[in-house]
């Protein structure tokens, strides 16, 4: 079997001031993984993906991302394996203007000014937002905010990419718009962490999940599976996508119980009507 691309053996991590964050979590994740970390705020789900990229230390155990140990190695040396897109975007811009603010991760990395030059062009126009390069971050509205910091991290190409509730103050649109591309990455080879609250972003979008309760990990398995298990939510204080649930009410018209979208909730209904007539 294939090495994983990030194992964690027996993490812990507890904050300066001694409050325990995560317990004893151990985990594979497979390379061009699309996993969702859900939970409830205070589950433990931002402080597990801060150690991928070397934000926390663990206070014991250990995390290997591509067999490198994130306990002796620095976030910078980390940054070309691991981007960390955060929830709020202001936290993590900071340059003059667009063109700057994606490049400087690359400069960072000591990448020749040219390369530089192509990668930042390359991002700018996938996402759309080449007519920007010289405007200042601050003066964008939100979502355009939001894309900026995608941008940076993707020009850095990394090999794992983690978001960290990316469509928080996103209308429908801009939601999709993101995700067109982050699916993209990953049928590109990336590996994708999802860490979402919305349980309809998970169901759509990644193929397996990992549920997190009071700092631990209490489910892992794919996205079908563990939205089957009501229990297994309910247990994590979360519930079922309402497709999910509407399919389950619907078993004894021959309805399947695991749907995870309106599209397969439509298929299932016509395959149903055609088989009535």
């Amino acid at each position: 079997m294939a090495e994983p691309i990030i194992r964690i053996n027996r993490l812990s991590h507890a904050y300066e001031e001694g409050t325990p964050a995560i317990h004893d979590i151990t985990l594979d994740i497979p390379d061009n993984a699309f996993l969702a970390i859900i939970g409830h705020n205070g589950a433990g789900k931002t402080t597990l993906v801060k150690h991928f990229n070397g934000l926390l230390k663990p206070s014991r155990g250990q995390v290997l991302v591509t067999g490198i140990d994130v306990a002796s190695t620095s976030t910078a040396a980390l940054a070309h394996l691991v981007g960390f897109v955060f929830q709020n975007p202001d936290h993590q811009i900071f340059s003059g203007t667009v063109q700057e603010e994606v490049a400087f991760g690359l400069k960072n990395l000591g990448i020749a000014s040219h390369e530089v030059e192509r990668r930042v062009g390359q991002i700018l126009d996938e996402l759309e937002i080449g007519a920007f390069r010289d405007t200042p971050p601050a003066m964008l509205g939100y979502g355009l905010r939001r894309k900026i910091t995608l941008a940076a991290v993707l020009a850095m190409d990394p090999r794992i990419l983690v978001l960290d509730e990316p469509t928080v103050g996103l209308d429908a649109h801009s939601t999709n718009e993101f995700f067109n591309h982050i699916n993209r990455m990953h049928q590109q080879g990336h590996s994708i962490i999802l860490v979402t609250h919305d349980m309809r972003l998970a169901a759509r979008y990644s193929s397996s999940c990992l549920v997190m309760r009071q700092g631990c990990t209490i489910g892992y398995d794919t996205t079908r599976n563990i939205f089957s298990n009501s229990n297994l939510l309910a247990c994590a204080g979360l519930a079922q996508p309402a497709v999910t649930r509407l399919g389950s009410a619907l078993q004894d018209a021959g309805m399947p119980a695991n749907l995870l979208s309106v599209e397969e909730f439509a298929d299932a209904y016509l395959g149903l009507s055609e088989h009535t007539l």
